[in-house]
């Protein structure tokens, strides 16, 4: 099923357009059922509709409607921030075209996505009244965006734009990307470390390590799973040595210490920064923890919202072990679920999760406008293991990073 899907797999579009250019209708024409109120009210959607749904062959994706961006007002400006916030994180964006035609608020939307980096596509819609002029059809493919004439009344054209999302979806979510499957081979043995702590989901385990258990599987290995307390006793009575150690990265410097020097060592963070973002950009961004000075303001990304508990890795944890390593005098601020700020430059370093809750794009999309303004961007389990004083070990496995000029690797 669809809605089973976890949310960072799912390839997320958004409808973008003007109030009643009919992007409700078009929803509900794409997914063959009435996800979305339909009026002809203008504004008749104020806050963005989520729709998940098989769409085949890509599998699991999200569709969004959102509020029209040329609303008015004081809520009309709230509304269009909310339509911006899920343009940022989308894979692909629909411009839908009423019948008044490409106009002012059309090219500003589709330069909004294009300055986002957005494949793009532009359905006119309502061909039942209008028809696209030649001329309105030439500026959009101008800009990159191929053209759809569509009927969400009568859903005529809803097939040929199911088969440009596809064709505009991100490489990656036609080509399948590999968490840990690369670095074992059929047969071999893998040892996760799960601890349970304060933290762990009573009766679950979370998604990281679920995933990685999941393509172990995949891999025709076997996956072994034990707490910290129990890694020397496990290794010791194998019988075999295991192809790779994969553990939370809170109890990593405890675990390099039981784990023999020649058994691979990683962290379930560490292969999400890699399978989610840009594990190199994530290694090199750990450099800069060095570099604080006191006073500066450290930025926490949490991808996902959830209740604080006692010694929180995000909020509690990862604060202490930095302010601890570099000892200087730190401020530390939180940033939950899809929310990222819009003033990095007043940051001094951002320390992101493993993502495992957002797409591959949002991600690199956050590391990329960190970038831009010249802030260095890591992850939890690369800055812990930078703090704990085992990345060069944790960094190891990966083939990618073994002839790269980080001064970490020995070669």
């Amino acid at each position: 099923m669809s809605d089973k899907a976890p949310r960072g797999v799912r390839l997320v579009i958004a409808l973008a357009g003007r109030r009643n250019a009919g992007k409700s209708s078009l929803l509900n024409a794409l997914t063959g059922q009435e996800t979305a109120i339909v009026s002809d009210t203008p504004g008749t959607t104020t806050d963005p509709v989520a729709k998940h749904y098989e769409l085949l062959p890509l599998g699991p994706v999200t569709f969004y409607d959102t509020a029209g961006l040329d609303d008015t007002g004081d809520l009309g400006g709230l509304r269009m921030k909310a339509t911006r916030k899920v343009l940022y994180r989308s894979d692909v964006a629909v411009v839908v075209v009423g019948e008044e035609g490409v106009t002012a608020h059309e090219r500003a939307i589709l330069d909004m996505v294009k300055g986002l980096s957005i494949p793009c596509i532009v359905a006119f819609n309502k061909t039942d009244l209008r028809t696209p002029a030649s001329e309105e059809l030439a500026l959009c493919r101008s800009l990159g965006a191929p053209c759809l004439t569509v009927c969400a009344r009568t859903g005529a054209g809803a097939d040929e734009l199911k088969r440009a999302i596809i064709d505009a979806a991100p490489l990656e979510f036609r080509q399948e990307r590999l968490l840990v499957g690369d670095l074992i081979s059929e047969g071999d043995w893998v040892v996760c470390v799960v601890p349970i702590d304060l933290a762990a989901p009573k009766g679950r385990l979370i998604l990281p390590q679920v995933q990685v258990l999941r393509e172990i599987l995949d891999c025709d290995a076997v996956a072994v799973t034990v707490k910290e307390r129990e890694i020397e006793a496990v290794l010791a009575g194998m019988g075999c040595k295991p192809a790779l150690v994969v553990t939370d990265s809170q109890v990593v410097m405890s675990v390099a210490g039981d784990v023999p020097d020649d058994i691979p060592l990683t962290t379930f963070s560490t292969l999400f920064a890699r399978y989610k973002g840009d594990l190199p950009s994530l290694v090199r961004g750990a450099d800069a923890i060095d570099t604080l000075e006191d006073g500066d303001t450290v930025l926490i990304g949490e991808a996902c919202s959830h209740h604080d508990v006692a010694d929180d890795i995000g909020r509690v944890k990862i604060p202490r072990w930095i302010t601890q390593y570099t000892g200087r005098d730190l401020r530390f601020e939180v940033y939950a679920g899809h929310d990222f700020p819009d003033d990095l430059e007043r940051y001094r370093l951002v320390v992101h999760c493993g993502a495992c809750m957002l797409g591959r794009t949002e991600m690199l999309r956050r590391i990329n406008e960190c970038a831009r303004r010249g802030l260095p961007v890591t992850n939890y389990g690369v800055a812990i293991s930078k703090v704990q004083g085992v990345l060069d070990r944790i960094i190891a496995p990966f083939p990618e990073l073994r002839a790269a000029p980080f001064g970490l690797m020995d070669g």
